[in-house]
This record gives structure tokens, C-alpha cells and sequence, in this order.
């Protein structure tokens, strides 16, 4: 069997040409990257959590009615996804303040927001990746008026979905970032699907109870115990049980 052209390497993932026209193959990679690529390092395992973590959530906004590039897992690394042209926008969802926004205006990281605040950050490592307003995205034709009030209606209920789904396993979702692309149909209509991931590595969460961190942000502040901290959430959502990985339905509620 030939060996698949690759068609693009980022920072946690490689794409390569699909079995049929339209599609893509999603490597997972174990590389960790953070602060723009600044510090590097490896998280043993994450590529296969992630793959299959995001899998999970994102068959569950296509029950609730959310399109996305997803069409199956094919093995413990890869996924199968439709090809789309990625929208030049990373979209922020925060509920909890963290990071960035806690240090930009002086506000105590965990200080629960007055509402969900969506964020639109221009992506481009060269410029660390920037953050944007509308005015911005459309004056430049990275989206339209149309395609920014879409992005924003299904990212709030992304956010709606999964901050039940985490709350239903002891997590806060603090906030996350996603992105979308544009499927083509052969009809010629244009479609607006959410593409990329939903991982830990893109997903602030934090224990209910204890507030500990479950995320990448233990790679970023040298907290120790990423890996362990990546299984805990497979585990939780049902995907990575105590006596080892196996195929499950869903997640089990913590009381």
C-alpha cells in the first residue's frame, strides 16, 4: 500500500491525503507545544487520548445537531475528517477567568464571569496570534457578517453542550478554544462546520471539587502529572476506564 502524501504538519497534528476525494486523514501527535511554540516538550499517550476524547465530543454535537468535519475514528492515532478551508480565526469561549484574560485585565484566575465572553484571535504564529475584533475579521475577508454571526451562534452552543456534558463528570470547563471551516458541497452551497479538535489541549478544565487542573495548562506551568491529568478526563467521559482502554457509551455521572 502507497504511503499517504502528507498534506500539512502543525503543532499536535499532521494531515494527510484521504482514501477518497474530499477527506483527510488526522494524525494525533504526542508533541506539546505552548506560549506560540516558545516551549516544546512530549506528552506520553496524548495523541491517542486526544484522538479519541475528541472523537467522543465531537459525535456528541452531531446528535444535538452541530455539523463538523468528523466522519470516524480509524485507529488509536487517526481520524477520517472532511477537507475544508479552515476559517483564519481562532474562537475563544471563556466561562471562568484563566490565562490571558485574567492577566490582561487584573482579574483573579477562577473569578466566574457575568456571562460566557467569545473572543476572536486572527491565526498566525508569525504575528502570536492576535486578537480581533469583527471589524477586523470582515475589513480584512477572513468571514463575512453572515458566516461571524454563525460562528458565534454555534460556538455559545458548543459551549452550552459541553459545560453541561463536563459538569455531568465533576469538570469546569473553564473556556476553550475552536475553530471552523468551509465545506464545499458539490451543489455549490457552502457549509460552516467546526473542524480541528476538542481535547484537552485546546479545553481549560478543572476538577469540580478541587480546582485542579486537567489541561494543558499543566504542560505550560510544569505542574507534573500531564499524562495522568489527560487520562483522568478519558476516564471520566467513559473513554479510558479503571481496568483499561475499551470501547464505552458515554460517560458516567459523578454525584
Amino acid at each position: 500500500m502507497a504511503r499517504r502524501r502528507q498534506i500539512y504538519e502543525g503543532k499536535a497534528k499532521v494531515l494527510f491525503e484521504g482514501p477518497e476525494p474530499g477527506t483527510l486523514v488526522q494524525y494525533f501527535k504526542d508533541d506539546a507545544t505552548a506560549f506560540n511554540n516558545k516551549k516544546k516538550g512530549t506528552i506520553t499517550g496524548k495523541g491517542v487520548l486526544n484522538n479519541r476524547i475528541s472523537e467522543y465530543l465531537m459525535l456528541r454535537l452531531q446528535e444535538i445537531g452541530i455539523s463538523t468535519h468528523f466522519v470516524r475514528r480509524l485507529n488509536m492515532r487517526e481520524q477520517l475528517v472532511r477537507e475544508v478551508e479552515i476559517v483564519p480565526i481562532e474562537v475563544v469561549v471563556r466561562n471562568v477567568a484563566a490565562g490571558s484574560l485574567s492577566q490582561r485585565f487584573n482579574i483573579p484566575e477562577g473569578t466566574p464571569l457575568p456571562r460566557s465572553v467569545v473572543e476572536y484571535y486572527y491565526k498566525n504564529d508569525e504575528l502570536n496570534d492576535p486578537l480581533v475584533s469583527e471589524e477586523h475579521i470582515t475589513a480584512f475577508g477572513w468571514a463575512t457578517i453572515q458566516e461571524i454571526d454563525e460562528i458565534l451562534n454555534l460556538s455559545l452552543r458548543v459551549n452550552d453542550f459541553m459545560s453541561g456534558l463536563f459538569l455531568g463528570i465533576g469538570i469546569r470547563l473553564v473556556d476553550f478554544k475552536i475553530e471552523f471551516g468551509r465545506l464545499y458541497h458539490d451543489s455549490g452551497d457552502v457549509q460552516l462546520v467546526l473542524a480541528d479538535e476538542l481535547s484537552p489541549d485546546n479545553c481549560r478544565l478543572w476538577d469540580m471539587k478541587t480546582n485542579e487542573k486537567m489541561d494543558k495548562d499543566r504542560f505550560r506551568r510544569d505542574l507534573g502529572n500531564v499524562e495522568e491529568a489527560y487520562q483522568e478526563v478519558a476516564r471520566r467521559l467513559g473513554i479510558l476506564p479503571e481496568g483499561g482502554p475499551r470501547d464505552m457509551k458515554g460517560p458516567s455521572t459523578m454525584q
